[in-house]
């Protein structure tokens, strides 16, 4: 009754100030064709929204340099710590990946989209279409995409591959797969949280086919590891450690890591020696059977904690 009061008395106060225009309780107006058009100006991967217009790289060349340059370097090197738009070629399967326009982003209309959407950065929106085309060509001509004789118009843009295209994937899964636990749910403390380590970017849970998506589709839960044998004193310092800096790869198997209670994947690497799984946990590695950072990412670490942390993940795998 009160809900119902109240809401009858602010539409009459409305009504008497005369904002009412629309809706049952006289709140809002219906948009028109030119308040959605400011609004509609997403650019998708095949070109649908790119506008009319032209622009050159001899043209973007010298609007990149007064508008753009002084955050992201004359050649798109970067600025400080403001993001680098060129380079990196080669970079993605490495320790210290580069993702730039031209080595990590898929589709060319991003870049249109994100120029005309929010930049320069002190006045977003304020370049003409022209200019956000010419200056689109000259990031893909700084990346070795275009020739220096190309002119970006809705039709040539358009056309523009991207070298990385071909390493995204349309993630297809449902937004919605499990239904929702009334009774018998999962035990929280008993979730595993994945993150990022050094820029590289775990995909196994997308994939349906892997162990880590087995979480999301009902399969069993990856847990850290059973240790059912004694640990040496190297080890069980170790295992701080591990938690702090190995277990977001460790403990899930992700970027090629052997998983930690998986005697089988520890095999092979307790084979080479001690001595060589020391100096790849200190040193990193890089090579066919995976990726990792040197000392997890934590630079922080001294080369004796690592070692107790490697001994902690060796002896929980035998």
């Amino acid at each position: 009754m009160f809900k119902s009061l109240n809401l009858g008395v602010a539409a009459i106060a409305l009504a008497m100030s005369g904002a009412v225009s629309a809706g049952p309780l006289g709140i809002g107006s219906t948009a028109t064709a030119e308040m959605i058009a400011g609004w509609d100006i997403d650019i998708r991967p095949d070109g649908t929204g790119l506008p009319e217009g032209q622009g050159s790289v001899a043209d973007g060349e010298g609007l990149y340099e007064a508008k753009c340059a002084s955050c992201h370097g004359l050649f798109g090197e970067g600025a400080g710590r403001w993001p680098v738009l060129a380079g990196g070629e080669g970079t993605l399967d490495t320790l210290h990946p580069e993702k730039t326009v031209g080595s990590y982003w898929p589709y060319a209309s991003t870049l249109w989209d994100y120029i005309h959407r929010a930049m320069p950065y002190p006045a977003p929106q304020s370049l003409t279409d022209d200019e956000v085309y010419a200056i689109s060509a000259y990031v893909l001509y700084l990346n070795d995409i275009v020739d220096e004789d190309f002119v970006a118009t809705k039709e040539s843009f358009a056309q523009v591959k991207m070298p990385n295209e071909p390493n995204f994937y349309i993630d297809n899964r449902p937004d919605v797969q499990n239904t929702r636990c009334m009774e018998d749910c999962a035990d929280p403390s008993e979730f595993t949280i994945v993150a990022t380590v050094n820029g590289v970017t775990p995909t196994g849970h997308f994939k349906e086919d892997s162990g880590v998506a087995a979480n999301h589709y009902g399969g069993d839960e990856p847990k850290a590891a059973a240790v059912e044998v004694a640990l040496s004193d190297a080890a069980t310092a170790g295992q701080a450690v591990y938690d702090k800096a190995c277990q977001a790869c460790h403990n899930m198997g992700i970027a090629g890591a052997p998983k930690v209670g998986d005697a089988g994947a520890w095999v092979d690497r307790i084979a080479t020696g001690m001595e060589s799984l020391h100096s790849n946990a200190i040193n990193g590695y890089q090579g066919p059977n995976g990726v990792m950072p040197a000392k997890g990412g934590n630079m922080s670490l001294s080369d004796d904690e690592v070692k107790n942390a490697v001994a902690y993940m060796v002896e929980s795998s035998r």
